[in-house]
């Protein structure tokens, strides 16, 4: 009986799609753009330019530009995309799926949900938990995991708290005083306050491990400049615009590389 009555639905289902198309083309509905969506990028690339602000390592006026580019494009509307016709066979094996997609439910679902609390949904449901109050919760919880622990570290760098960061980079050098990217995030956040000396002693340990490391050449290159010591920064940043060509930092590291060349007279 289940299977004669999901037949006659499959049947009924593919009829109701094509027999509109007999008579005259459908549009095909266009998916309106979703605002949020330029407005999470605008400020995602706002706090990085923020970053790059207090890292010292952008200019004023490049700042300003870059910040009204941002917030203008984040709020511009986009003009409204034509609406084409709907191409028949996408339509039919769309219905065809979606029957097929409904007769794997029907059959399958139930004996998979086994029992459930009275008013619970067949599929349960998925708590929408904050991320980095989850990630808190699980490095309390297991203050020796060290990717969590490295993982909360950089939630917190991204969510702009570099002060609660570096006690976890520190708990995890604490067992492992060779992690490279512990190392790594502790040497950014400390060049970003202005301890260039501190940043260069985390970026040399890791280039003593891994001397063609981006982000410790990055950062090194960034204390040098930093420091006035062109001739450093010059020859950090001749091995990092090498390797790390594809680096979140190369485009603006070629500027400072530039200058510090000309002050170093090379």
């Amino acid at each position: 009986m289940t299977i004669a009555l999901f037949i006659v639905l499959l049947i009924a289902g593919t009829a109701a799609v094509i027999a509109p198309l007999a008579r005259r083309p459908v549009a095909w509905p266009a998916d309106p753009p979703d605002r949020r969506d330029d407005v999470a990028r605008a400020v995602s690339s706002l706090r990085d330019l923020e970053f790059a602000r207090a890292a010292g390592t952008i200019a004023s006026v490049d700042y300003t530009r870059l910040r009204a580019s941002l917030e203008r494009d984040a709020f511009a509307r986009r003009a409204p995309e034509p609406r084409r016709a709907a191409p028949v066979p996408t339509l039919v094996a769309g219905a065809l799926i979606a029957a097929v997609a409904v007769g794997a439910a029907v059959f399958f679902l139930p004996p998979s949900a086994g029992d459930r609390a009275p008013g619970e949904t067949v599929t349960g449901t998925v708590p929408q938990t904050d991320a980095l109050a989850a990630l808190e919760a699980r490095a309390s919880a297991k203050p020796g995991d060290v990717p969590t622990q490295l993982a909360l570290a950089d939630a917190y760098v991204q969510a702009g708290r570099p002060k609660e960061a570096i006690p976890r980079y520190q708990a995890v050098l604490a067992n492992d005083p060779n992690n490279v990217a512990a190392l790594d995030g502790l040497a950014l956040i400390l060049v970003a306050s202005g301890s260039n000396d501190g940043a260069i002693v985390a970026a040399d340990r890791v280039l003593a491990q891994r001397p063609k490391d981006p982000d410790a050449l990055f950062v090194k290159g960034l204390a040098l400049y930093a420091k006035q010591d062109w001739n450093g920064a010059v020859d950090v940043w001749t091995v990092y615009l090498d390797v790390g060509q594809y680096h979140f930092g190369s485009e603006m590291v070629r500027g400072y590389y530039a200058d510090a060349r000309a002050k170093a007279g090379r």
